[in-house]
Order: structure tokens, then sequence, then C-alpha cells
């Protein structure tokens, strides 16, 4: 069973957010996983912007932060998961879906995945990286209908 809470920190209504929680289910069958927990916390850029300075030394706002709780060095593998947390900047969100030419849905739930597989310990740091962490967002997406 997971156990998948999403909260909304901002004073804004995003409809957007049932979506976000269907691609979640999407992408957590995709990756063949259960027993989950995580958070989704929508917040705005000034929050983004303290937990980017505070926590990675980059003093300006970024559109996701997760903060895993798992450790991937350790090879344990519990039957009960707690993944983290995944912050989302409804602002950034907003301006990257105005800047890439397409709607609010598609880039928060873009970044509801682009996060949960940080959690899942995918980075894309390295080019190959990058290509299967990408890769793999794109087929989630797909899979919700969720396109450009």
């Amino acid at each position: 069973m997971n156990k998948i809470e999403i909260f909304n920190e901002t004073k804004k209504d995003i409809l957007e957010l049932v979506d976000v929680r269907k691609v979640i289910d999407i992408a957590i069958k995709n990756q063949k996983l259960d027993n989950l927990e995580f958070n989704i916390i929508i917040v705005d850029n000034d929050y983004i912007h303290e937990l980017n300075k505070n926590y990675r030394n980059i003093d300006r706002p970024t559109d996701v932060i997760t903060f895993a709780l798992e450790d991937y060095e350790d090879g344990i593998k519990l039957e009960h998961r707690m993944l983290g947390d995944i912050y989302i900047s409804i602002d950034k969100a907003i301006s990257q879906a105005e800047e890439y030419g397409h709607d609010l849905r598609r880039e928060i739930c873009f970044l509801a995945v682009h996060g949960f597989l940080h959690l899942l310990g995918y980075d894309h740091m390295e080019k190959e990286e990058e290509e299967i962490m990408f890769s793999l967002q794109e087929e989630i997406l797909n899979e919700a209908n969720i396109t450009k």
C-alpha cells in the first residue's frame, strides 16, 4: 500500500494536482514498486529559494528539490520504503510552462516525476545518467498521456 501525500503550501488553487497524483501512480507502477511513502510539497519561489540556499548552497530558486531518506550505498532493501520529500515551486512551474510552450499540467507532472525518480536514486549529472533518467520521465509522462 502506497502513501503519497500532496501538500499545497501556497495560496494558489492548483487544479493540476489531481493529475500529479495520477502520474505518480503510473510512475510507481512503471517502476514495479509498492509499499512506498513520500510527500510532494508545493511551495513558492521564496520558500524553495531558502531550501536551495540552506541545503545546496545555491542562492536562487529552483524548480524542484528532493530530500531522499534512503541510502543507496547501504544495500538494505525494506518492505516498506519511506522515500522522502519532493518540493516543487509553483512559481517556477508556471514560468517554465510558459517558457517551454506547454501547459502547467505538463510542467508540474514533469517536475513530480523528476523528483520521484531522484528519490529512487536516478540522477542526471553524467550524460549517460541523464539519457536514462530523461527517457524514463518521457516514458512515464507518455503512459499518463501527458504530452508537450
